[in-house]
């Protein structure tokens, strides 16, 4: 592969990173057409995740405790995805199949990565943001990027820079465990404050998001704002934890099972940001061409909040570890206030914006998703696909309850295959979201059909049994 090096754009006020981005070759892209055929400009991207966040959180999904205006006026702007899923439950596999199009299980990454793995996300694999460069898009990460181990912990660092990124922000170069939600953050011990007297992490990457946007107002951007919460341990603003605390059934510190006053106080700074950006758009008159993304990497911690009505949580193959919300916004092609219940996937993402960005020339290599644009555009109701896949091989049971397993959902159909005693779950999601009635004693052949499927797949991507 030919690559070349370029040098990166100084970050105004940020951490020196010290690094040459390293970026694919520029190749041309043609702009987009709309659903009239008119010529569009080639949108902007804006790209924002949360850590853990589960799938009933927002008040547009029914939570009643938390406040989160600004997301559910995105709702109402833009299209909300019901059944819309991580490709893992737990991190990093999530943000490998994000960076490119790909199952987890073909890429090798499906478990987290640990502080000191040898695992990385392989520097031949065309990233999302490297795409993108190609066409002509600043890019930019703001935040969590866990898709290598640290050389501070003796591994082979492949950080975001080699991945396509010209600006890479309040970045880790550190294990991430624990939380670090107040400077000096752990995770970075070099990342200077900004925001006094006492600098919020949450606070901080919206302030970078804004000022990202800002400096790239006359070109296509990509920014990706990767939170790092609500990840555990849980630190809200104190001010904002006061005010959750106060309110009828608020529970108690940041290990509350339910309405939880700390994942209330970082989500409220989420919600913020996003509101955040919202406005600096408008500011700019770059709403109209911007697409606007809202999701998460995988379901809650379900020992600090509730997924209900959803099963379990982080670590589990059950819809509470896999199902998230999903909200996307772009004016003039989605209408305002649809829900799409058409189950799709984060490999979905990768083809997408690749479409959208007006990105004709195929991609160097094996895409598993599918472009929802006929979605977005409301030219479709479902998509073609009606099959997604799971696998999430453990050594050991996860922390938080996961087991080795795979599953595979075929329109309402979905089966859990435990590996470990080789038993299996199936559930009619139509009819149980819930995920009480496992139904495989009373369905053999449709459990013997799923798990034929299921194991064709694994096959097919050259799934590994053991992480």
């Amino acid at each position: 592969m030919n690559w070349t090096n370029c040098s990166r754009r100084e970050f105004l006020n940020a951490v020196a990173l010290g690094a040459a981005a390293i970026a694919w070759p520029g190749c041309a892209s043609a702009p987009r057409k709309d659903k009239n055929q008119t010529v569009r400009e080639r949108p902007n991207i804006v790209f924002v995740l949360a850590d853990d966040l589960g799938w009933a959180e927002l008040g547009c999904c029914g939570n009643k405790f938390n406040e989160t205006p600004n997301l559910d006026a995105l709702a109402r702007e833009g299209i909300r995805f019901t059944d819309a899923y991580a490709a893992a439950p737990v991190c990093s596999p999530f943000r490998a199949a994000l960076m490119t199009g790909q199952w987890p299980a073909r890429i090798g990454i499906t478990d987290y990565l640990r502080p000191n793995d040898s695992k990385h996300l392989a520097t031949d694999c065309l990233t999302l943001a490297e795409a993108l460069k190609q066409a002509g898009y600043a890019t930019g990460i703001i935040g969590k990027w866990h898709l290598t181990g640290y050389a501070n912990h003796g591994a082979e660092e492949s950080p975001p820079n080699v991945h396509g990124f010209d600006e890479v922000i309040v970045s880790e170069n550190r294990g991430i465990a624990s939380g670090s939600y107040f400077h000096p953050y752990h995770f970075n011990r070099e990342i200077e404050q900004r925001i006094q007297p006492r600098e919020h992490l949450v606070d901080r990457c919206n302030l970078e998001a804004v000022e990202f946007i800002q400096r790239h107002k006359h070109e296509p951007f990509f920014l990706y704002l990767s939170h790092y919460a609500v990840h555990t341990t849980l630190q809200g603003r104190k001010d904002l934890v006061a005010k959750y605390e106060k309110k009828p059934g608020a529970g108690k510190g940041n290990r509350a099972g339910k309405n939880n006053p700390h994942l209330a106080a970082q989500l409220e700074l989420i919600d913020e940001g996003v509101g955040m950006i919202m406005t600096k758009l408008d500011e700019l008159a770059l709403a109209g061409n911007t697409v606007l993304i809202f999701t998460s990497d995988n379901g809650g911690e379900d020992r600090v909040t509730s997924n209900a009505p959803l099963r379990a949580g982080k670590s589990t193959l059950y819809e509470g570890g896999i199902r998230e919300p999903l909200i996307i916004r772009w004016p003039g092609v989605i209408e305002a206030g649809g829900a799409c219940a058409a189950p799709v996937s984060t490999v979905d993402f990768y083809p997408t914006l690749r479409e959208i960005a007006g990105i004709k020339s195929p991609p160097a290599q094996t895409t598993d998703g599918v472009s929802l644009l006929p979605l977005l555009e409301g030219r479709k109701t479902a998509l073609k696909r009606d099959t997604l896949y799971w696998h999430y091989p453990l050594a050991n049971p996860h922390f938080l309850g996961g087991k080795s397993a795979g599953a595979i959902r075929k329109g309402d159909w979905k089966l859990i295959e435990f590996f470990d005693n080789g038993s299996a779950e199936l559930y009619n999601l139509a009819e149980d979201i819930s995920e009480q009635n496992d139904l495989a004693a009373k369905m053999p052949a449709k459990v013997a059909e799923l798990r034929k499927r299921l194991a064709q797949w694994r096959k097919e991507v050259g799934a590994k049994t053991k992480n």
